[in-house]
């Protein structure tokens, strides 16, 4: 685990949807599957909470031990949201609080889980694959919903899979059964790793929940410090 996370420039914020498409596809050539093999030590979850009616939210990063899953640390803020809600352009909405947050931080995860789509997208560049190449580390996308692909309905035994597939047969990421006879979350590669290997780390951070342990905490964190703000007006 390295110190400080650095940050990538590599567009501009302000930006109309129509450009953010065109970002997404300019810059999904650029995304890497490749895992370089090594264990991760340390890694994280990140996830953001919406005040409603308001344009306040909350980030959320929660660090863990691997694969122990003990707490290491977990950071949060607060800030304003400046890019409208367009399907498919959730990195652009999400990722500058997130960024921001990161850059607070006095470690670097090996691995980073995302609320949210890595490959698993109409332009192959979700919030995991964006902010993957933004923090030049290797990420992965979970979802709990499709937003783009076909499946198979994987067998109910926890750990059952199948692949995510485009209109052409191409791999977008592995539908996974992270706990007996639930429903089955979306995986797929964000940046530096492969599919086979986001699904197995992703399985491994399953353990009474189905959604992995690193965005579930996160998820709670935001939420939690979302209610005490709002308790505290």
């Amino acid at each position: 685990m390295e110190l400080k996370m650095k940050i990538k420039h590599l567009h501009s914020w302000d930006v109309s949807p129509k450009e953010a498409a065109k970002i997404q596809r300019n810059l999904a050539c650029k995304i890497s599957l490749n895992w370089k093999n090594f264990f991760p030590k340390f890694i994280a979850g990140a996830d953001i909470s919406f005040s409603k009616g308001t344009n306040v939210v909350y980030a959320g990063v929660i660090i863990l031990s691997f694969p122990s899953l003990e707490l290491i640390g977990e950071y949060s803020i607060k800030g304003l949201l400046k890019f409208p809600y367009v399907p498919g352009l959730l990195s652009f909405r999400e990722a500058p609080i997130l960024l921001e947050l990161f850059s607070k931080i006095q470690m670097t995860p090996d691995l980073i889980f995302f609320d949210g789509q890595g490959l698993a997208h109409p332009r192959r560049f979700g919030l995991a694959c964006h902010m993957g190449l933004l923090l030049n580390c290797s990420t992965i996308g979970c979802a709990k919903n499709k937003l783009t692909g076909y499946y198979k309905e994987p067998r109910e035994k926890k750990g059952s899979v199948n692949s995510l597939i485009d209109e052409n047969g191409d791999t977008l990421g592995t539908v996974l059964r992270s706990r007996d006879s639930c429903k089955p979350i979306f995986v797929s590669p964000g940046h530096k790793i492969d599919f086979k290997n986001a699904a197995k780390y992703a399985l491994a951070c399953c353990n009474k929940y189905r959604i992995p342990e690193p965005i579930r905490l996160a998820h709670l964190l935001v939420n939690r410090i979302r209610i005490g703000n709002k308790n505290s007006l």
